[in-house]
């Protein structure tokens, strides 16, 4: 790329400012994109990052002429102006403006949204030969780069219109259905296209589960071995599948009466092999990760959510490390098909090596894309561990080993089937049939890289090894084993069962998964425990409303096939006005009648109001339910009766706490996130503090340190009378209280004062010997423990 004027080389004169050059102006949207692509050009190039959207819809109204074709207002955002200016400022100095921000939907609506705010689209109309380009690539790579450089685009209006329509259906939805929510249940509610469909998922599912009535039945096995070879290594198991002629199902055998009854007439049979069968089986590896499969296995293997694992995927992409992780195509380029190959040959040898493409499934993948994959093969996880942080390595781990099994050759397995006939003697009318299934790896192909993991509710495969028999061969009966078990119902959804259902319906497209999950736990609508999704009351509330009221929002089938139509609109299939209004007009009469019709979700109560006597209502509200007076002059609220209890409990649990700040009593109080203590001098004073389960002990370790003080305490006091403070700054002495550890909330026990004191032990302490040995030793060996996140606040 060359420079147009350089004073500097026509005049042997010192070289002028910056502002001077016509430079080759790269904008991306992070500043992390913007290093690594400005690593490889040279200095003819300037890279800015714009942080992002530098353009969006209004906060405060709705920002959509529903009246003039669905117009979108489109306005800089405060936090962005600062950047938009720095960035017209740069383009004024910039001979070429190349927009590179990323590939999707998203990325192109970024970069017309650029062009808008820039004012870049009136530089075709001037006089001076200055240009807008747009590049894209799948991989911020040096050869990427310059190869987009080489081959710029136009921006594709059908992606951006696509766009669009997503985010001005979405404000639809969301800025007239959530006034109907607050309306009818309470304030602060949303709702939205994709995250109502999310919850509807949840909520089924656990009614499903509520609803379940188990079932008991029963099986029966042989543990058998050869007589030829009575050793313990070679005994196996067999089921019973036949009894006559009947073939027994999985529910036959209802109780433990059935079950014994067949164990009888089987004393004393001889069991014989039957048929045995022999087969090889080939398994082969999954395709390469899109968007949807990352976080499911990331999910399962990991243990990540959605938006963790696209935060740390996003990092890796920005640092060079793998290709654009929002795609939905399987479609591998012909490099790395070349180079995984060569991986495959070096390492595991020719014959493991297996060059393969695979088709989406996924309903409007886009071929043209790539899957997710490493920039480079023959960086090997452990070569590159040092470069990144413990999350990033785990996961690049993952996408390094897929990628390189989609590339290798199938596994096979000889699979055995064993059916053993049992009979008593010659006549006996009944036959009892058991089924014994093993297999063995014959060659191991892709799983010597790696496995696919499995959700909770796929059974596990058999792997077991039976021992060599022939046909006709006697067995020796070890014992006959009633076994007992109970029908399941289907489990609680995880992030990775979650994105397979909503993928399998059709339903968001790679940028959506993860946003939607944190959406719904946001509103609080669910809440995870030990990684499973469970609906909370409200998310109950909200769910039901919607359902019985605006089926169409929370349709599967509708939702998907608006989906549809804007993948249509991105390929050019479509225009978009006509599918926002195919939506929108029914829609916008149906709420019209409902915010009519619809009453406020409200319970009646035989509680009496304390002011005026008439009856209370239970309504809810952002810390949960409550009860209030109808009577609108009236506006008397209190807790129910229940919550009452609770605090009763808790105040006389808490009668001794002081304020931490003022030294007055405390109160309990109710916020977002449940009970805590709060100085009754409020708001005077705001001083808070959680209310623990105390163990009854002082920490040790602080004990220790207050010990370590008591020699500077003269020396202390002096110093804060001389300051006015008329108090020491000896810290108190902290307790050992019950805490729970984030993810899996296992119970440990520490000090009230962390994060001043670290000290913790994992078994609550029966005695104060107990605990000062526990301390010793935490003393002698300290953990290491990360140190505590700022939050907002700070």
């Amino acid at each position: 790329m060359n420079i147009v004027f350089d004073p500097y080389t026509l005049k042997n004169c010192s070289p002028p400012p910056l502002a001077n050059y016509f430079m080759q102006l790269v904008i991306v949207e992070s500043p992390t994109k913007a290093k690594k692509i400005s690593s490889f050009l040279g200095s003819d190039f300037s890279v800015l990052s714009s942080f992002g959207h530098v353009r969006d819809l209004p906060k405060s109204k709705l920002g959509v002429d529903v009246e003039h074709n669905f117009e979108p207002h489109y306005l800089i955002p405060a936090k962005a102006k600062k950047v938009v200016a720095e960035l017209k400022e740069a383009t004024g100095k910039s001979e070429k403006v190349i927009l590179a921000t990323d590939e999707d939907r998203e990325g192109e609506a970024i970069a017309w949204h650029l062009v808008e705010a820039l004012g870049l689209n009136k530089r075709q109309a001037t006089s001076d030969k200055r240009q807008v380009e747009r590049i894209a690539f799948h991989e911020i790579t040096k050869p990427a780069i310059m190869k987009a450089l080489e081959n710029p685009r136009e921006i594709d209006l059908n992606l951006v219109d696509a766009q669009q329509a997503r985010r001005v259906l979405d404000r639809l939805v969301g800025y007239e259905l959530s006034p109907f929510l607050w309306k009818k249940i309470r304030y602060g509610l949303s709702a939205g296209r994709v995250q109502s469909i999310a919850l509807r998922l949840v909520v089924e599912r656990e009614r499903e589960i509520q609803n379940f009535i188990k079932e008991e039945y029963w099986s029966i096995e042989a543990e058998l071995t050869s007589n030829k070879r009575p050793e313990t290594r070679d005994k196996f198991r067999a089921r019973l599948i036949k009894v006559g002629e009947k073939t027994l199902n999985k529910m036959d055998l209802k109780n433990e009466t059935e079950a014994k009854k067949i164990i009888e007439q089987l004393l004393g049979a001889v069991y014989k092999i039957k048929e045995i069968i022999k087969k090889e089986v080939h398994r082969y590896p999954a395709p390469p990760f899109i968007t949807s499969t990352l976080q499911q296995e990331a999910a399962r293997k990991l243990g990540m959510s959605a938006k963790q694992t696209m935060m740390i995927a996003q990092q890796l992409y920005e640092n060079g490390y793998i290709t654009y992780m929002r795609t939905d195509s399987h479609n591998l380029a012909q490099s790395a098909l070349e180079q995984a190959k060569k991986v495959i040959t070096k390492h595991f040898g020719e014959n493991y090596a297996n060059p393969k493409q695979y088709t989406a499934k996924a309903k409007g993948a886009q071929e043209a894309h790539e899957a997710i994959r490493p920039t480079d093969l023959s960086a090997r996880p452990e070569v590159i561990k040092k470069e990144l942080d413990p999350k990033q390595f785990k996961l690049y781990d993952l996408i390094w080993k897929r990628t390189l099994a989609s590339q290798m050759a199938s596994a096979i397995f000889d699979q055995t089937t064993i059916d053993i006939l049992a009979t008593r003697d010659k006549r006996q009318e009944t036959s009892y049939i058991f089924r014994a299934n093993g297999q063995v790896v014959k060659f191991d192909g892709f799983i010597k890289v790696y496995t696919e993991g499995r959700d909770e509710h796929e059974p596990p495969e058999e792997e077991s090894r039976l021992p060599e028999m022939t046909e006709g061969e006697i067995l020796k009966l070890i014992q006959l084993l009633p076994l007992q078990h109970f029908t399941e119902p289907s489990p609680r959804y995880t992030d990775a069962t979650l994105i397979k259902a909503l993928e399998a319906h059709g339903i968001g497209r790679p940028s959506t998964y993860a946003p939607t999950l944190a959406t719904i736990q946001d509103r609080k609508y669910v809440e995870k425990l030990e990684k499973k999704y469970h609906p909370t009351e409200i998310g109950f509330l909200v769910n039901d409303m919607l359902v019985e009221n605006f089926p169409e929002i929370v349709d599967i089938g509708f939702t998907s096939h608006i989906e549809e139509g804007l993948d249509d609109i991105a390929e050019g299939k479509k225009k978009w006005i006509p599918l926002v209004e195919e939506f929108y007009t029914p829609f916008k009469k149906h709420l019209i009648e409902k915010e009519a019709t619809v009453e406020k979700l409200e319970e009646q109560t035989d509680i009496p109001c304390p002011t005026c006597g008439k009856k209370m209502v239970i309504k809810f509200g952002r810390m949960g339910k409550f009860l209030a007076c109808p009577d609108l002059e009236c506006k008397t609220t209190k807790p129910l009766p229940e919550e009452e209890a609770k605090i009763k409990e808790l105040d006389e649990k808490t009668k001794d706490e002081r304020c931490p700040l003022c030294g007055k009593d405390m109160t309990v109080r109710r916020g977002r996130f449940g009970y805590f203590l709060g100085c009754s001098n409020y708001p005077r004073c705001k001083g808070i503090s959680k209310i623990w389960n105390k163990t009854g002990f002082k920490c040790p370790n602080c004990r220790a340190k207050a010990t370590e003080r008591d020699g500077e305490q003269s020396r202390t006091t002096k110093e804060a009378l001389r300051q006015g403070s008329g108090r020491s700054d000896k810290k108190l002495i902290g307790e050992i209280v019950e805490k729970k550890s984030r993810g899996r909330g296992k119970v440990f026990y520490a000090c009230t004062n962390y994060p001043d004191c670290n000290f913790l032990m994992n078994k609550k302490p029966e005695s104060e010997e107990e605990l000062q040995r526990v301390w010793q030793d935490w003393k002698a060996n300290p953990p290491k423990i990360k140190k505590p996140r700022k939050s907002a606040d700070n």
